[in-house]
């Protein structure tokens, strides 16, 4: 989608990032309710190697996750390649109002991952879909 005209009245840009790999229902809750805390919902996606030097390497690509998360109806705007920590530099860039995790994210990590925008009380939590993960996704499949 376009961004809104520049002449419009101010609009709340809202900002999550994550690895999306396997997109599946639990991605689309997020991105869902972290869209309900803005007008302009920003993804951040993170690279293969960011995403591997915290948890797994992704199955899908960079390219194929990105593909995937543009094509969900909630998001307005993707940045590929996302910091994974958020710097007052790029929230200023972005124009980002409000930065949206899961609630499963501890204090210490919120302030490592999103320490200027806990700083500045633009963080806000959201509940976390239980029952499903990728690598949950990952382990159906071997069982099977």
């Amino acid at each position: 989608m376009d961004n809104p005209d520049e002449g419009a009245a101010a609009i709340s840009r809202v900002y999550v990032d994550m690895v999306g790999d396997l997109f599946h229902a639990g991605h689309v809750s997020l991105l869902r309710e972290a869209r309900r805390h803005g007008d302009w919902l920003v993804v951040g996606v993170l690279a293969d190697d960011t995403a591997a030097s915290y948890k797994r390497r992704p199955i899908m690509t960079l390219a194929e996750r990105v593909a995937v998360i543009e094509s969900c109806r909630y998001v307005d705007e993707v940045v590929e390649d996302a910091p994974f920590q958020v710097t007052e530099e790029f929230l200023a860039e972005h124009g980002i109002t409000t930065v949206v995790h899961g609630d499963d994210l501890s204090p210490e990590g919120a302030e490592f991952v999103y320490g200027p925008a806990v700083r500045a009380g633009k963080l806000t939590y959201v509940r976390r879909t239980g029952g499903i993960s990728t690598t949950q996704l990952i382990q159906r499949v071997l069982d099977r």
